[in-house]
């Protein structure tokens, strides 16, 4: 019985089958903790890359644009163009204009309150200098002025675009008495024809016959006409339709009054060439990208209808006024390339931006029709 005792095992004791069954699973637990650690090294080493060489956050882009630490955005507008901008005697601004340089604000990180609108006249634009209430001049953030995108702007006065906002058109303005018809710009050969002065249409009146005369604003050519001074005007079809229908009624009278108002008729002319307005951003590559971001996200983005509600209040209005002239594309100008915005924590926001060509994409195509058409260049 006592030998028996001594050789006898411990029946709680594993057997050789279980204990290796154990080991192997201590084994896999260490394998798989070891691969997770991998798999989070690996996570982390590619987050260090897609930050360091990746496209930058919309809080990035802000500080590089200078806008973290600011609570007020000024923009250069328009303040004498009915349905485009225009200045209330109450000092506040209303048209399609406002609208969208409120939107950009808004995208921007800019409510309403913040965002200062100070008038800017036509050769002030590329310079992005406007007045204040005193009557000095303030280099603005943004210009959204009824400014139409040339190439001769790019080359000669260095301004930076944004994608375009709107497109249209030249067109002509002739009161509703005056018995000429108007079918293109030779039809007014030896008429005196009231045009912004820093716009591109004075040398094509002149090669018309045409005899151009500049104004400072498109309220003075308007007046010129109505008082007999001139026999025309021309400009952007967005911009004379504002002058041709009536004020909706109720609305504010303008801080801008025209004096011995009479009926005008609104002439297509056939132009080919189409005036596409866009914002000067300034030269920080960051705020154009930003202002991009904004178009892009009205035209395609799940608030798309704030365009067209801007352009259905202030300028489809006015299209049964203004026929058969078009007074605007109904519809927001595609982007045409892209830019690349990082959004954490899994997925990047790959949206239009002129800073580089799509892939496979010719941009030589394009660029030889955009220089050969004239545009007016209001």
């Amino acid at each position: 019985m006592g030998h028996d005792d001594e050789t006898s095992t411990d029946p709680s004791a594993p057997g050789p089958a279980v204990a290796a069954t154990a080991r192997r699973s201590r084994s896999r637990q260490v394998r798989l903790a070891a691969l997770l650690l991998l798999l989070v090294v690996v996570a982390a080493a590619a987050v260090r890359v897609i930050v360091a060489s990746g496209p930058p956050t919309w809080d990035e882009l802000r500080e590089r644009a200078g806008l973290a630490n600011r609570d007020r955005l000024v923009i250069g507008v328009k303040d004498d163009q009915p349905g485009v901008a225009q200045r209330l005697e109450n000092g506040a601004f209303e048209g399609f204009d406002i609208e969208i340089a409120y939107m950009i604000a808004e995208d921007l990180g800019f409510d309403a309150p913040e965002v200062t609108l100070l008038s800017i006249e036509s050769e002030d634009r590329a310079r992005r200098q406007a007045r204040d209430a005193d009557g000095s001049f303030v280099t603005v953030d943004l210009v959204i002025a009824s400014y139409s995108i040339t190439e001769q702007r790019r080359r000669e006065q260095g301004v930076v675009f944004s994608f375009p906002y709107l497109e249209t058109e030249q067109s002509v303005l002739t009161l509703a008495s005056d018995p000429r018809q108007v079918a293109s710009l030779r039809d007014l050969d030896r008429a005196k024809v009231c045009t912004l002065g820093t716009s591109t249409s004075e040398q094509r009146l002149r090669e018309a016959g045409a005899n151009p005369i500049g104004r400072n604003r498109i309220s003075q050519c308007v007046q010129a006409l109505y008082d007999g001074e001139v026999d025309a005007v021309t400009t952007d079809a967005a911009i004379l339709a504002g002058f041709v229908g009536p004020r909706p009624s109720g609305e504010l009278p303008p801080a801008t009054k025209l004096l011995r108002r009479k009926e005008l008729r609104h002439w297509d002319i056939g132009a080919e060439a189409a005036e596409k307005w866009g914002v000067n951003t300034g030269p920080n590559p960051a705020m154009r990208d930003l202002v991009n971001l904004s178009l892009y996200q009205s035209a395609k983005g799940p608030d798309g209808d704030r365009w067209k509600a801007a352009f259905d209040r202030y300028l489809a209005s006015e299209q049964q006024y203004s026929n058969p002239q078009q007074v605007a594309v109904g519809r927001q100008p595609e982007p045409e390339e892209t830019v690349e915005v990082r959004q954490w924590p899994w997925e990047r926001w790959a949206l239009p931006s002129p800073s580089r060509p799509r892939s496979g994409a010719s941009t030589v195509a394009r660029g030889p029709s955009r220089r050969n058409r004239r545009s007016s260049g209001c």
